[in-house]
This record gives structure tokens, sequence and C-alpha cells, in this order.
């Protein structure tokens, strides 16, 4: 077999479909994204045919508030498999997008993998330590969302409704300039927190990929969510409210609420959150999520830190 790295969506062979956060289309975007830069690994057969392909996505970051500059690389899941998923070829991609990037970048990271114990091997040999991480998804194929929220949640959400908040889809420039300023200006303080341009948004609505749904009071936007579209689930990315400064609306509630609900009328299996947290004992973020009848599942996230040292002492630090 052969493993190759490609840095531009028009050189790549031809791919099978698969996770859209593998996609082609996922990564021409990226191309053209300020402060993004994708790397699509591949894995081939003898014959040429594409077995396996992964997408690595490099993110430039700076910030004055607090002060730090550097890059990053994320990578959402295990990859696209030509059959199932198979920890062979990911080790290989692993490896390869490891000497690829290892000194171009501050950390790699591997996150929402689909079992817990998936690649460990792999990853532990390249050089990745595991940090316990949580992972909550709602089924909307069995039971509908109303039968699965609880009943202090949804009588906060009619509450809300009757009090005026209502909530949409982003149709208009005025409504994703004002859906931009909310989710930027919530997670500034945020280090970890990433927030693309807003070309990326723009580009994956237009396209279909995503929904951006938004909760209204008095035409202040006081709520938002992005959900990105893959393989029959939707998977909540990004979320933004005033909590504080309308917290009798509860605008968090009202807008998960709809975007449920939106998932499951589309026909999705699942709606899957894709940054819960780490698994403390009491988190009032992940019992918020499960008041509306997800499950929660222990699962690793990877990180490995290209500064020898500091990898070595968090390694330490995230010992099992």
């Amino acid at each position: 077999m052969n493993v190759k790295v490609y840095e531009h969506a028009a050189e790549l062979p031809t791919l099978s479909e698969g996770s859209y956060f593998h996609s082609r289309e996922l990564m021409e975007l990226c191309e053209h994204t300020p402060r993004h830069k994708p790397y699509m690994v591949v894995v081939t057969n003898e014959d040429g045919t594409v077995a396996a392909h992964m997408l690595a996505i490099e993110r430039y970051r700076k910030s004055l508030f607090p002060p730090y500059l550097y890059t990053h690389v994320r990578i959402l899941g295990e990859g696209s498999y030509q059959q199932d998923s198979d920890e062979q070829l990911f080790g290989m991609m692993v490896h390869a997008l490891t000497e690829r990037l290892q000194r171009k970048t501050l950390y790699i990271e591997f996150s929402n993998l689909s079992h817990k114990m998936f690649g460990y091997g792999s990853l532990r040999s390249n050089g990745y330590f595991p940090v316990r991480w949580m992972s909550i998804h709602n089924s909307l194929h069995s039971r509908t969302p109303e039968e699965r929220i609880t009943t202090k949640q949804l009588a906060r959400i009619k509450t809300a409704q009757q009090r005026g908040i209502t909530t949409k889809e982003v149709e208009t420039e005025k409504e994703f300039q004002a859906f931009s300023k909310l989710l930027r200006h919530h997670n500034w303080l945020k280090p970890r927190r990433y927030i693309p341009d807003d070309h990326f948004f723009r580009e994956m609505m237009e396209t279909g990929h995503c929904r951006i749904i938004i909760s209204r009071y008095h035409e202040h936007v006081i709520g938002c969510t992005v959900t990105v579209y893959s393989r029959g689930d939707a998977y909540l990315w990004y979320s933004a409210a005033k909590r504080k400064s309308f917290a009798t609306l509860h605008p968090n509630a009202v807008t998960f609420w709809e975007t449920i609900k939106s998932a499951h009328k589309t026909g999705r299996q699942h709606i899957r959150f894709l940054d819960v947290g780490l698994p403390f004992r009491k988190s009032q973020y992940r019992d918020f999520i499960l008041s509306f009848g997800g499950k929660e599942v222990s699962t690793y996230r990877w990180f490995r830190i290209n500064i020898r040292w500091v990898n070595a002492l968090a390694s330490w630090l995230w010992r099992e």
C-alpha cells in the first residue's frame, strides 16, 4: 500500500463518499478560509484505488488578550474507509500525518473517534497521550425529542416562548452578521475555542452542509448554534448564548431545542455534541445537554505536543 499526504484538493485522487469531516468538499473550503491549511492523507491499494483517507486541518491562531501566537492541527474522527474502519490503515495515516506536521505546529489533536479504544496502540506508538473526555449524543430514530426531554426543561422552553423568544434559521445577511458577532463575543476569552472566519460558515450554509439557527428576542439575537450534517447524523459544532443578560428566557435551552427538533424533522439518526468537555464529577454544561435526553459516553481525546519535554510532562500528568 502507498501513503501520501496532499495539500491541495485539486491533486486528490477519486475519494469514496464518507464523513463530511474528511471530504474533498471540506478540504476545498479550508483551502480558501483564512488561517486554515488542510492536509489529506490518502492510502491507496496496489491497483491505485483509495482504501482510506483522513483530513487534518491546521489552524493559525493569534490574539492580543490573552496573548498567544501558534498553529495547531485537529482531526475529527478516524477518517473514511472503503470498507469498515481499519486500525492498521488508521495507524499508517497517523504516522504519515505526524511525520509531516510535527515540526510545523505546536500540537496535534485527535477527537471524536468512533469508540474509546479505537487506534489506541497506533496513537501511543506515535507519541500521543490520551485525555479522558465526555461525549453525548441523542438518538432521534427510536423516540421523538418530546419523549426524551425532561419535563422541567420543556417547561422552561415553553415559558420562554410565551414571553416572546423566537427561533429560526439564518437567512439574511443581517441575521448572519448578528450570529457571527454573538459567536465571537461569547468565545473571545476562551483560549482553546477557535472560531473560523465568516467565509467558513457562509460556504457550508450555501452548499447545504450546515444549518445556523438563531434565537431572537425583540430583534436581539440572544442564542445560536451551528450544526453540520454527515452520514445521516447531525453534529452540533458551535453554540453561543447571552445566558446572563437574558437568564429568564433560557436562550441556550430554546436554541438547542430547536436544533434537536430540526435534526429530527430532517431524518437524522442522531445529534452529536462535539465539545462536551472534561469528565468532571459536576458539570453544569453536561447536565444541561443531558436534560434533552441524551446518552453520555466516556471517550478519549489524543494530543501530541511537538515540544518533546512538554509532551513528556503532559503524558506523565495525564497518565492512566
